[in-house]
């Protein structure tokens, strides 16, 4: 008997504990990058809670079923200084209610959100900039949290009812562009029938409370013939056809015709413009670090409100002093921290490499062959000068290796005399110049070097002033002046000059060296920190020359005494140019991808 009682207390006890209200623990306002979260936590699981969105106000209001909370957490947590798109959240009990809790959460533009529920956590998300929640998610999160109030639109741009009930096909029809009609069908087939008669039947067949303003009375009667059409398709062609006007309220369709819809919101229009003459005006001081205050200044003067907003510059503190309305400066808020940021520094660094190749041979009698041939002097008593054989090596092609035989007599041979040219000749050499520069956005960058070198002047001596000599510099110059500009998306676009010069040989010791000029000029598009080929040049030379005696040089195997040796003289030169920017400060100068698509995301919506 006393364990039934005891387990009828215990099982009391749960239960009255179970239908006891729950209690708010702890209520946090957290940013993740472009989502701001509410996030309430309690001490029981499965807490009921409803959203709802309030657009003419710009409020989103979370309810909280049979709950209890400390006075502590319904303190207002003023979230302005978040740059998302919450302002304020203010917590309450809900009126006519003691059980309920209501959160108002007053936005800076209207916005989506989702609601979740994580075990003991209520989590409201929402979204910084219109955009951020995408069409799956918010769908999922219509199945898992209830029907959303929030508008979609499919991929392709229809705007599609978010469920079939009566509600949502007539929220679909009050907005503008092409439709997706998905009402009961229905087949309508009338002659000279009055509007406000037509809408009533179409209201009765569909399930849907209407209210008909008096000037539609006034439309002409329609004659319709529409055969196994959705209702909403039927409705939306019979006020298109008569140029009336919806206007929703839940279950409920307000029809107004065009005239009396479009002065209710000249009206309206008037009514806005009072209460902005009525709204009081704060004043904000701006510094700005990195743009000039004249540029800006034009910009944000567009943006003040009309006969109320003033503007003045501080040149000392390069600053701008903004007195306005909160929503003015709030937008000019904005558009400041996206314009006002770092200008990109650009590091472009070139390379510049030249290789050559040269290659020489020398094969053959340098001089030919000379000699003399006395048939008539007596031999006997001369003394034999020869013969004699001589092996030179040169250091250069100049000077090449040589082997010579003379002889000065010998018998009634004289002045015998032949030089054989044996000469190879390979060389081969790589240049690399490596010039950088950094330079800003959209501001010319050059950097120069220049190699001089001198070469002697002979003047002519003339009767009054003797002979002098002297010497004359000459320059070789690397010029390189590029102006980038980086693109929205982290590009880089640069305008590039481009000079090489460099001296070659001496054709004389005293004479003035060759000077190769080479210029590039191009603009190209590169991505940040890629390396770009901007120009190439490949040059190859042949040069094979010989001469001799016409037809003894072209005899087999004694032709090479009659001609000058085999010379072939092969030349390559190959110059490529390679050039990488990098953008040095890409986040300080708001180029990183996710705060650019943020920036200008914010601007399109915001502005």
């Amino acid at each position: 008997m006393k364990n039934g009682f005891f387990l009828i207390l215990l099982f009391s006890t749960l239960l009255s504990r179970n239908l006891a209200a729950q209690e708010i623990k702890s209520v946090n306002f957290v940013q993740e990058g472009e989502v701001s979260k509410l996030i309430i936590e309690t001490d029981q699981d499965n807490t009921l809670a409803e959203r709802f969105h309030v657009s003419e106000d710009k409020q989103i209001i979370l309810d909280l079923k049979n709950i209890k909370v400390s006075p502590k957490y319904l303190r207002g947590i003023d979230t302005s200084e978040f740059p998302g798109s919450a302002v304020f959240v203010s917590g309450y009990k809900k009126p006519g209610s003691a059980n309920d809790v209501r959160f108002a959460i007053q936005l800076r533009d209207n916005v989506r959100s989702i609601l979740e529920s994580k075990g003991k956590s209520i989590v409201l998300n929402i979204e910084n900039r219109f955009g951020v929640f995408s069409q799956t998610k918010l769908r999922s999160s219509e199945n898992t949290s209830g029907a959303s109030d929030t508008k979609t639109e499919d991929i392709v741009g229809l705007n599609v009812p978010k469920s079939n009930s009566v509600e949502d096909i007539l929220e679909n029809l009050t907005l503008s562009g092409p439709k997706k009609y998905i009402g009961k069908r229905i087949s309508i087939n009338v002659r000279d029938i009055p509007i406000p008669d037509l809408l009533n039947m179409i209201a009765d067949t569909s399930g849907f409370n209407i209210i008909i303003d008096q000037g539609v009375t006034s439309s002409p009667p329609l004659t319709l013939t529409l055969t196994n059409v959705p209702w909403d398709q039927a409705l939306d062609t019979v006020m298109s056809l008569s140029k009336l006007v919806a206007q929703k309220n839940a279950n409920i369709l307000v029809v107004k015709t065009l005239a009396v819809a479009t002065k209710e919101k000249e009206e309206l229009l008037v009514a806005e413009k009072l209460k902005q003459g009525l709204e009081p005006l704060v004043t904000r001081v701006f510094l700005i670090n990195y743009a000039t205050l004249p540029d800006i200044e034009i910009i944000i003067r567009d943006y003040l409100t009309k006969e109320r907003g003033a503007m003045q510059r501080d040149e000392r503190t390069n600053s701008l002093i903004v007195k306005d309305t909160v929503e003015s400066i709030e937008r000019i808020k904005k558009i400041i921290d996206t314009l006002d940021t770092q200008t990109p520094q650009i590091l472009i660094e070139s390379k510049i490499v030249e290789a050559n190749e040269s290659y020489s041979k020398r094969i053959g009698l340098s001089r030919g062959v000379s000699f003399g041939y006395d048939p008539v002097r007596d031999t006997s008593a001369l003394v034999p000068t020869g013969p004699g054989f001589s092996f030179s090596t040169g250091p250069s092609a100049f000077s090449p290796t040589v082997a010579g035989m003379t002889i000065g007599i010998y018998k009634r041979l004289v002045n015998l005399d032949l030089n054989l040219q044996l000469m190879e000749s390979e060389s081969k050499g790589r240049i690399i110049s490596t010039p950088k520069v950094v330079a800003q956005n959209k501001k010319p960058a050059t950097i120069t070097s220049t190699e001089q070198t001198s070469f002697r002047v002979q003047q002519v001596a003339t009767t009054a002033q003797p002979a002098l000599a002297t010497f004359q510099n000459i320059s070789a110059i690397l010029n390189l002046q590029v102006t980038p500009q980086v693109t929205n998306d982290g590009a880089i676009s640069m305008q590039i000059a481009l000079t090489k010069s460099a001296f070659g040989t001496r054709p004389t010791p005293d004479a003035p060296p060759n000077i190769t000029t080479r210029n590039v000029n191009t603009n190209v598009l590169v991505d940040n920190g890629s390396t770009v080929v901007i120009g190439g040049l490949y040059q190859t030379a042949s040069l094979e020359t010989q001469s001799g005696i016409p037809f003894l040089k072209d005899l087999p195997l004694i032709g090479w005494l009659f001609k000058t040796p085999y010379a072939p003289d092969t030349t390559k030169n190959e110059l490529i140019i390679f050039l990488t920017p990098r953008i040095m400060n890409q986040d300080e100068a708001g180029l990183s991808d996710r705060k650019a698509e943020n920036s200008s995301s914010i601007l399109s919506k915001e502005i």
